[in-house]
């Protein structure tokens, strides 16, 4: 009964060595970062994708671009990507045919350009943080790992000053040991997946605003 007293997971983490605890409290601070962060980009590209599919019901829909236009400045900050793009490309088309002595290929040239400039700002919003879970998934098991391997190396060091090995003298260091190991896991195994699945999700936004911007030039190449 001292044994399991003993071991219990706030015992074993109020003695572990130092070293020990800091690894421990280094993927505690991670861990917790990237379930902030999980839960961030689950809101932002959700939002993203019915913005997306919302605007594009509305741009096909709507044949008056200029209504749409102003549709979209009103919005603001609450404006989509896909409504930002559309925004840029549409100012530069104006803002050139309004010229008169600018010719329709440099016209369809600078709008794309305005379009793939904000497309590439939106993308490193949407990208944003997926960098950081990506590191989690892959360094915190070794992170813990280490933190493994000094465990057991105290709880061998600690047989050096007894005269007969028992499993209550070897037991701590490898509960801190394998505390350390879950904890590496604990932080990465959720980052992995958030990861993956974000990325995917904002590699099919990315396909769909390419789509659209080719669509949209489309459209301005046949507006008087």
């Amino acid at each position: 009964m001292n044994l399991i007293q003993d071991l219990s997971f706030i015992h074993v983490l109020e003695n572990a060595s130092l070293l020990v605890q800091l690894v421990m409290g280094l993927l505690l601070l991670v861990s917790i970062l990237s379930w902030w962060y999980i839960f961030l980009k689950m809101f932002t590209v959700h939002r993203a994708v019915k913005q997306s599919a919302d605007f594009e019901d509305a741009f096909w829909a709507n044949t008056d671009l200029n209504k749409l236009f102003q549709s979209v400045r009103d919005s603001g900050e609450q404006a989509g990507s896909m409504e930002r793009i559309f925004s840029a490309g549409l100012s530069e088309f104006v803002k050139l045919k309004k010229k008169g002595n600018v010719d329709n290929v440099a016209i369809m040239e600078s709008t794309r350009r305005a379009m793939r400039a904000t497309y590439q700002r939106e993308m490193d919003s949407l990208e944003s943080h997926l960098s950081f879970l990506a590191t989690v998934g892959s360094v915190s098991p070794y992170v813990g790992l280490f933190g493994t391997v000094w465990g057991i190396m105290n709880a061998f060091r600690s047989l050096s000053n007894v005269g007969q090995a028992t499993l209550a003298h070897v037991a701590p260091g490898i509960a801190e040991a394998l505390i350390a190991t879950a904890m590496g896991l604990f932080a990465a195994i959720p980052a992995v997946v958030a990861y993956n699945r974000y990325a995917y999700d904002v590699g099919r936004l990315a396909s769909r605003f390419e789509s659209f911007m080719e669509e949209f030039s489309n459209v301005l190449q046949r507006q008087p």
